[in-house]
């Protein structure tokens, strides 16, 4: 290890025992960071294993609205972001009110019917719009909203939720690739938002063709949260989690990775006999990597920067989590 970065790893782990604190890392971060962390997985995940730890600080190593999932289900622990800038641009892209908002049709959608909504509306709109239809929310998504909607749900568990629902028709919120796949697979109706991640949204069907041509032997696996064209036209969807068990379990051995590139460096750790190659080389988040070992030390010794959500918010935004865990 270079010995700067053994130094910081050194001061970190002080702080860490000192502090009894927990440190979490989404699977998108920077390969130093994820070194470093007790747990390393996807947002909620992280956030339920934090709340079953005896500890008494959360570091997470992610994204604001990650941060406050973990609030949301330890409100006795207090939990810093390293990085106080480190947003989702998708998560951004909803807010819990705002203007009234005008409904179009998802071009080159019709079958089961989506319906999309410009993200500079507000979900509390769609709901006046569509009174008693039930509001699902992506966990990509803030407390606030996530307190305005009915129940939650994960990229891997997005069918069932819609699935356990009474109603034939529900809101789902804000990532419309997710709920164009969801509504692939599912016989209701799904009420989209127009809302993507700018790095999923960018990959296409050329840069499909392009990876397959240079890897013929690779399987590609693709989040849910691409295209729904790309989808089409991949091996198998699924989530980061469910990357990591499939490619465990495949007797395969070449992978085309079609998710943020931080991914890659888990894989490649847990499978070192198989190869994996990224869909596009461009697939890196700047949130996500904003976070480095400075970051996670200048935290520890600041105690910055702190992510508190307000019980009026926590507790339905955490009524959504739990209606979500019932059905997983």
């Amino acid at each position: 290890m270079i010995p700067e970065l053994a130094s910081l790893r050194n001061q970190i782990m002080r702080f860490k025992e000192e502090k009894r604190a927990l440190i979490l890392s989404h699977n998108y971060q920077r390969e130093e960071v994820q070194e470093i962390a007790d747990f390393v997985g996807d947002s909620l995940e992280l956030s339920r294993i934090a709340a079953t730890r005896d500890c008494d600080m959360i570091v997470f190593c992610g994204v604001h609205f990650m941060a406050e999932s973990a609030s949301i289900l330890s409100p006795e622990k207090t939990v810093l972001l390293p990085e106080e800038g480190a947003g989702c641009p998708m998560a951004d892209m909803i807010r819990a009110d705002s203007p009234r908002p005008v409904r179009r049709k998802f071009p080159g959608f019709e079958d089961p019917p989506a319906y999309v909504y410009p993200p500079e509306f507000s979900l509390n709109d769609m709901k006046k719009q569509y009174p008693g239809i039930p509001v699902v929310a992506y966990v990509n998504t803030t407390a606030e909203v996530k307190a305005g909607s009915d129940i939650c749900c994960t990229s891997a568990n997005v069918v069932r939720v819609i699935e356990s629902l009474s109603s034939d028709a529900v809101i789902c919120v804000p990532d419309k690739n997710l709920s164009m796949w969801a509504a692939r697979n599912t016989e209701k109706k799904v009420i989209a938002w127009d809302g993507y991640c700018n790095i999923h949204e960018r990959v296409t069907v050329e840069d499909v063709e392009r990876a397959r041509k240079n890897h013929p032997r690779a399987v590609l696996m693709a989040h849910p949260e691409c295209r729904i064209e790309v989808l089409d036209r991949s091996d198998y969807v699924t989530s980061t989690s469910g990357m990591l068990r499939y490619a465990a379990a495949s007797s395969e051995t070449e992978f085309i990775v079609g998710t943020e590139s931080g991914l890659l460096h888990r894989l490649h750790k847990e499978n070192p006999e198989k190869l994996f190659f990224p869909l596009r080389n461009d697939m890196v988040c700047p949130n996500m990597k904003k976070t480095t070992l400075q970051s996670v030390l200048r935290a520890f010794r600041e105690n910055s920067y702190i992510v508190k959500v307000p019980e009026h918010v926590r507790i339905p935004a955490k009524r959504s989590l739990d209606r979500m865990l019932q059905v997983i």
